[in-house]
């Protein structure tokens, strides 16, 4: 083999390695379709995850309170026992499910859609169910669930300026109307039929309170978010 075919065979061999090494580099940066298949189905797997689950058992029990706080006329105090006992569930799921999430990271999109709504659901069930049975004035319904519709237009209103976070005041409303309500679910008299009547007028002062108090929050956070960006963009026209 002469000199020139000897550097012809080398140069040969150095281009089919580098071509080789290209191929190798490519192929470690195309993410193979396997990957991608598993990569999906580990997200969708997520979903399925114990705060989750529990968030679903709250939505499956609205039906089924609400049948059972119907039964029978309404007036039933057995069937108005396991109704109390299905609200009872689902307002303490209602405390861990997202604690278990935001602890074990388990939040998903699914569980930050699902779990308002299934609060909102089991607690309007049960204002509806209340009111249309008279145990409950409907101006009390429409004030609470009002404030809730309200606080949620709210969020959606000043989301682009940041987050409204939750006060100790919304806690202690939520509190406040998940024993009140309990209280009236259940077919109670005597000195207890007067209490919860206090016990809801509470929850009422807190719900308008803390309503008032979110309005304040959004109009502020708008406000300073609309001057951050009116700072901002005189800084890059400067």
């Amino acid at each position: 083999m002469g000199a020139d075919e000897g550097l012809g065979a080398v140069d040969d061999a150095a281009a089919s390695g580098a071509a080789g090494a290209d191929g190798e580099q490519r192929d470690a940066g195309r993410p193979a379709r396997g990957g991608k298949l598993a990569a999906a189905a580990v997200n969708q797997a997520s979903v399925w995850n114990v705060a989750n689950l529990l968030t679903m058992l709250r939505l499956v029990l609205v039906p089924g309170f609400v049948a059972l706080m119907l039964a029978d006329g309404g007036y039933d105090p057995a069937w108005r026992s396991f109704a109390w006992a299905a609200f009872a569930v689902a307002m303490i799921t209602d405390l861990f499910d997202g604690h278990l999430a935001r602890t074990y990271d388990l939040v998903t999109d699914f569980g930050k859609i699902a779990d308002p709504i299934a609060d909102k659901a089991i607690m309007g069930a049960a204002l509806i169910c209340l009111s249309a049975l008279g145990d409950l004035p409907w101006w009390v319904t429409a004030v609470i669930l009002g404030r809730e519709l309200g606080v949620t237009l709210l969020r959606f209103w000043v989301i682009r300026y940041g987050v409204i976070p939750a006060s100790r005041g919304g806690k202690l409303k939520t509190l406040t109307q998940g024993v009140a309500v309990g209280m009236y679910v259940l077919a109670l008299t005597g000195w207890l039929a007067s209490l919860r009547f206090w016990v809801m007028a509470v929850a009422v002062v807190l719900t308008v309170v803390t309503g008032l108090d979110y309005v304040k929050q959004a109009i502020v956070l708008r406000r300073r978010g609309i001057a951050e960006r009116r700072a901002a963009l005189e800084e890059t026209e400067a």
